[in-house]
């Protein structure tokens, strides 16, 4: 699973690798309640290292799977 962010002020994205079976519904928990303290959403990817974004800066957070809506080529 991907885990897209966007920051607020650049154009840039942060690109997060999940390790596989990551619950869906336990990284909206995390994001939630990182928002509601104020503090800083902190994520680790598939390789273990921590990913940290202070929440004040969020404009987006786009979860999916790598897959999703990346097709090249015809015939769709």
């Amino acid at each position: 699973m991907d885990v897209r962010i966007g920051v607020t002020h650049t154009p840039k994205e942060l690109d997060i690798e999940m390790p596989e079976g990551t619950d869906v519904e336990e990284l909206r928990a995390t994001l939630d309640k990182a928002i509601a303290d104020g503090g800083t959403l902190w994520l680790t990817d598939r390789k273990g290292r921590q990913v940290g974004v202070p929440v004040e800066k969020l404009a987006y957070v786009e979860i999916g799977r790598p897959d999703d809506g990346r097709r090249i080529g015809f015939g769709g």
